[in-house]
């Protein structure tokens, strides 16, 4: 099905050892008979363990300036036989990738998107705008330039409400700064604008949506040449950590045809080529589907939306840039993806229409054994220093609880998943 004599460089420049989106990647392509490399901080992580995995490079720095992420890219094309299609697995490497388009294109096969598209979608500073030119809802956000201002939107949107840096990606580790927070007085809104500088980005104070039973969402696609949305599909946020907010735990498969079709007008209107990981919330008072995230890369639980005939949204990519006929999509309403460390219980459950673990693969047992050793002396390191660290609880109903302030993943403030 994949041509096999084209391989796939996957980067990574957030340096989270338990980003299990890029695991799932290697495994996809690699069972594939494709040659998989990382550019990623591996040394660490348990995706090194993979059998699928062809090599590992070194990746650019956090901070790394764009000609900085070229000039690694340069060095792993001359390591990798012939031109190789290129998937950002995180924000920083979607909008380097974007900045560097047409120097890449001489060694790496990319999606023809529009220039400067994926620093647009990704800065959420900017998201209510891509929101209105599609007609998409979008909680109110004001965007602070003093810290006067930012006490005067807490009393225009009311309590409590949610801060965010409008390019997450760039909040260095070691500051405590957290891409997300739900914050519950005028005064932390002030004190973290003060913060502004630190950040590097500008503070987004929203509107909070709380969250309500089946009412969080997220879709998964790859648009191919012709703009034809393949590969990919809804669905439902059963679990997550933080509960009620944060990275997906255990996700289940939910054929919605509203939201295909709010994607699906989504991508039309700004142009949108490649693959995408786009998060919403239901408005309990509207009923309406709220875009929260627009990602211009592959969500982490982008595997669970792997259908019958296996083909999910980077074999879609691969095939949509080699010129090969994607299969005939046969949709699993129903599969579930579980993240094991996250949801442990969850894991030794069964699920009737199938059920994929972010970690523990039969075919493939070396990164699983590794994620658990890694993840007892992390949880351990966490324990031992008063941090809080994933409990097990309902997977059907979220608890809805504003505990955005705490970490969206276990390392630092990540914005891969």
């Amino acid at each position: 099905m994949l041509d096999d004599g084209v391989p796939a460089v996957l980067l990574r420049i957030d340096p989270n050892p338990f980003h299990h989106g890029t695991l799932g990647a290697v495994r996809s392509l690699g069972r594939a008979g494709v040659d998989v490399h990382v550019v990623a901080a591996s040394e660490r992580s348990p995706v090194r363990r993979s059998r699928f995995l062809s090599g590992a490079h070194p990746p650019p720095g956090p901070d790394a300036p764009p000609a900085e992420v070229g000039a690694v890219l340069r060095r792993v094309a001359a390591q990798v036989a012939g031109p190789a299609v290129l998937i950002p697995m995180d924000d920083a490497g979607a909008v380097a990738v974007s900045r560097l388009r047409a120097e890449l294109l001489t060694r790496y096969l990319l999606p023809d998107q529009p220039a400067g598209l994926a620093e647009r979608v990704a800065d959420k500073a900017r998201l209510p705008e891509v929101c209105a030119a599609a007609g998409i809802s979008h909680p109110a956000t004001v965007t602070p330039e003093s810290p006067e201002e930012a006490r005067s939107a807490v009393r225009e949107l009311g309590l409590p409400v949610v801060a965010k840096w409008s390019r997450p990606w760039l909040v260095p580790p070691g500051t405590g700064l957290r891409s997300t927070r739900v914050l519950h007085s005028a005064d932390e809104a002030a004190a973290l604008y003060e913060r502004t500088g630190e950040a590097g980005s500008r503070l987004l104070l929203q509107a909070y949506l709380p969250a309500s039973a089946g009412g969080d969402w997220f879709f998964h696609g790859h648009v191919d040449r012709r703009g034809v949305l393949r590969g990919g599909g809804a669905g439902r946020k059963q679990r997550s950590w933080p509960r009620g907010a944060g990275l997906t735990t255990v996700g289940r498969w939910v054929p919605n045809p509203d939201l295909e079709a709010l994607v699906d007008r989504l991508v039309t209107t700004l142009g949108y080529r490649g693959i995408l990981d786009a998060d919403f919330r239901v408005d309990p008072r509207t009923g309406r589907y709220c875009l929260l995230d627009l990602n211009p890369r592959p969500g982490a639980q982008f595997r669970l939306f792997a259908d019958d005939a296996g083909l999910d949204v980077v074999r879609a990519l691969h095939l949509d840039l080699t010129y090969r006929r994607p299969p005939a999509p046969r949709t699993v309403p129903g599969r579930m993806f579980v993240v094991e460390n996250y949801a442990p219980f969850s894991a030794l459950r069964g699920a009737r229409a199938g059920r994929e673990l972010a970690w523990y693969s039969r075919d493939d047992p070396g990164p699983g054994l590794a994620m658990a050793g890694l993840w007892c002396r992390h949880v351990a390191g966490r324990l031992w220093r008063g941090a809080p660290v994933p409990q097990s609880g309902s997977d059907e109903h979220p608890h809805p609880t504003p505990v955005m302030d705490e970490e969206k993943a276990s390392c630092r403030s990540c914005t891969t998943c």
